[in-house]
């Protein structure tokens, strides 16, 4: 296994300063089936981290332990500095953790800025001013490429928009951490070209740290600072995207080419 010098591993004992997200140890088990184990590694604020691996390597599951939709068998999973242990989803996303999935499913009877705001107020102590709201609501849309189609019903859009639609949820209760379970999935290439400019700028301009999931290794090698390389379960790489695509372990796990060394 290879995990190059740098990358941002979490040491046994203290959490580690300066990590959003820290992730130590990390283990679920269904059955007798290990489908992660003993995961370690963590995210810097303002980083874009990329997930990969082969199918059935963990990565939703992965995803699912993070953003509270399962409990871990063991390990750690710490963002902003605290132990996220028994926190449900909904309460994650308070705290600034927010997540898309591969499959849309928006309120299919309410209109695109209706599901947007419906995200925009949730879980806030206080309701802002309806003009705050629809200011925001706008802004998001906007950055989304979704303003057109504000007030269309849900059901009527096609699949990217619903993507799109999907990300403008997430983005409406403002993360601090985002976490998109293939995004690009089912886009065709100029889509996924289009999209990219999109991801940068929610990093760049909005300051939201990404950790993502994406089988098109391109845009993962092209978005990511940093990659993250799992295999049945276990991380094998965690390094800069350049360093990934020579490294042996990675070129095994999707090639499955022999080790003759």
């Amino acid at each position: 296994m290879s995990i190059p010098a740098g990358a941002a591993r979490i040491p046994a004992g203290a959490p580690a300063a300066g990590l959003l997200l820290e992730v130590e140890g990390l283990t679920r088990t269904f059955g007798g089936l290990e489908a992660l184990s003993e995961v370690c590694f963590g995210v810097r604020p303002g980083e874009i981290v990329g997930i990969i691996g082969p199918n059935g390597a963990g990565k939703t599951t992965l995803f699912n332990l993070l953003s509270g939709f399962l409990s871990p068998t063991a390990g750690m999973i710490r963002f902003r500095g605290a132990s996220t242990a028994g926190l449900r989803p909904d309460r994650l996303c308070r705290l600034g953790m927010a997540r898309t999935f591969q499959v849309a499913r928006p309120f299919l009877r309410m209109t695109v800025f209706e599901n947007v705001m419906a995200a925009a107020v949730f879980g806030k102590d206080e309701r802002p001013p309806a003009e705050d709201i629809r200011r925001e609501v706008e802004e998001v849309l906007a950055a989304t490429g979704l303003s057109a189609a504000a007030g269309l019903s849900a059901s009527d859009l096609n699949p990217p928009q619903r993507k799109w639609l999907e990300l403008a949820r997430a983005l409406a209760t403002r993360p601090a951490l985002l976490l998109l379970d293939e995004a690009l999935a089912g886009l065709n290439p100029r889509e996924v070209e289009d999209a990219l400019p999109l991801v940068r700028s929610l990093n760049v301009d909005r300051k939201i740290t990404i950790l993502l999931i994406e089988h098109n290794i391109r845009a993962v090698m092209g978005l990511s600072h940093r990659v993250l390389v799992l295999d049945f379960g276990r991380l094998i790489f965690d390094g800069a995207p350049e360093a990934a695509a020579g490294n042996r372990d990675v070129v095994r796990a999707y090639l499955g080419e022999r080790d003759d060394a």
